[in-house]
């Protein structure tokens, strides 16, 4: 591997490209019209367009991507995260172009991104699942009695969905059969595949992932866990790890539960293993992303390894030279979603011109980003603006520098989550971990404003 093609965008491929370099690898940024002057575009070596700004007229048209390659010379891909990152089609035809792709296999995409399988994977490692339909449900009959089996209330998931995406939820026997229906034919619009299956609700949970790395040598290991418990509409907003509500005892043992699946998945790249813990501290599988995540930052930071660079040399066909003794987790780590949105009115889009962005620094601080600026936020995309990283030797101290980086954090021209996350630092329910992930709509709906008492008026 020489030269890397960044199949992707914004803050992601200028960290990619930021991994290779550390490496001494060439890269190559693809760009769409509205990404013109882009930050991933000025800091690669090469960069060329791909189409218009929609996604499907650019970074998800895999022809372009692939004559990219051809034109720049380049013989590996990195997905990122997003757009192409879990599709099975666009890693098997790179393979067959001759490219690396920096991720998974083509086959252990296709299986883990099925819902179904995935589910089935984890409870043949004796991993525990949510109760649900043994695999897909076609007939609304069928689905109904399964359905009155598991109580309601009931999610019905698409198989081929992800990101929050393809949900819908029935709390009684006539909602059921009209969301059953609706489920299919949203599924076949969105994902082109209408199958779905059922899981049983698990009511006020919180949401926590674990990060593995496997290499193609059969070695695995995590990287402990994140929780990723704030969320709006299913999307987060805020990650920490450690979890401030696990146990080193349940720690252990979710651990090993996602080392468990990949193994028996033959995992071979960085990935994340998603689970519910329950009101009582039972955990539950859920999915498996077969990616680099937004939140991998914040498992670098807990951690010090390089995890886009442990992905990069895992695709190379290096050893992984890291053993579970020898992760090591210091103080705790939160990440803030700064976002071009408003939340004080319910978290509209506010894309638009960056008049002046000023991100904070000093010690304990890390910002990932791809805007500067004078930089234009294009409104055909996601409206992240920055992470930011923060660390303390324990929750509160972390949460102490939080706060200090948000006052540092100047944005103009655009509307930002800033004010949000600082109303955040300030609930005392969050302050107390006495929350689950459906708190922020919670308070969306009770007309919160997220505004600090001194910020109103």
């Amino acid at each position: 591997m020489k030269k890397v093609l960044v199949a992707n965008r914004g803050e992601i491929a200028v960290r990619v490209i930021r991994a290779c370099h550390d490496l001494g690898l060439q890269t190559v940024a693809v760009y769409s019209q509205a990404d013109a002057e882009a930050l991933h575009v000025l800091h690669a070596d090469e960069a060329i367009c791909i189409g218009e700004p929609p996604s499907k007229n650019s970074y998800l048209k895999i022809a372009n991507i692939i004559s990219a390659c051809e034109i720049t010379g380049a013989d590996a891909v990195h997905p990122g995260y997003g757009f192409l990152s879990e599709n099975a089609n666009f890693a098997s035809i790179c393979e067959s172009c001759g490219l690396n792709f920096i991720g998974p296999s083509p086959q252990t995409i296709s299986m883990l991104g099925d819902k179904a399988m995935a589910k089935a994977t984890a409870k043949n490692v004796k991993c525990p699942v949510i109760p649900g339909s043994n695999g897909i449900v076609t007939d609304v009959k069928e689905a109904l009695a399964v359905a009155k089996k598991l109580g309601f209330p009931i999610f019905i998931k698409a198989c081929a969905g992800g990101g929050g995406k393809g949900i819908r939820i029935a709390f009684d026997q006539d909602e059921f059969v009209r969301q059953f229906t609706a489920a299919r034919a949203e599924a076949e619009v969105s994902f082109n595949n209408p199958e779905v299956y059922l899981e049983k609700m698990i009511v006020n949970p919180r949401h926590i992932e674990v990060q593995i790395v496997g290499d193609k040598h059969g070695n695995y290991i995590h990287l402990g866990e994140r929780d990723c418990t704030i969320q709006r509409r299913r999307q987060k907003l805020i990650e920490e790890a450690p979890s401030p509500v696990l146990t080193s005892a349940l720690r252990k043992k979710i651990g090993q539960c996602a080392v468990d699946i990949v193994k028996a998945a033959k995992y071979h790249s960085v990935g994340t293993v998603e689970f519910l813990l329950d009101e009582d501290h039972n955990f539950y599988f859920m999915e498996v992303n077969t990616r680099i995540q937004v939140e991998h930052t914040v498992t670098e930071e807990l951690t010090g390894i390089d995890l886009v660079q442990e992905q990069i040399k895992i695709a190379m066909g290096e050893k992984l030279k890291i053993k579970q003794k020898d992760v090591e987790f210091k103080g705790h780590v939160i990440q803030c979603r700064i976002n071009a949105e408003d939340p004080a009115n319910n978290f509209s889009p506010s894309p638009g011109h960056l008049e002046y962005y000023i991100p904070p620094g000093g010690p304990h601080v890390r910002i990932d980003s791809a805007c500067y600026s004078g930089y234009k936020i294009p409104p055909n995309y996601d409206s992240m603006i920055a992470k930011l990283i923060v660390k303390g030797k324990t929750r509160d101290d972390a949460i102490q520098v939080a706060k200090r980086a948000l006052k540092e954090f100047h944005i103009g021209g655009v509307k930002s989550t800033i004010p949000f996350h600082e109303f955040m630092f300030e609930n005392e329910r969050f302050l107390k971990s006495d929350y689950f992930i459906s708190y922020i709509d919670q308070l969306v709906l009770e007309g919160c404003n997220f505004k600090l008492e001194k910020d109103k008026g």
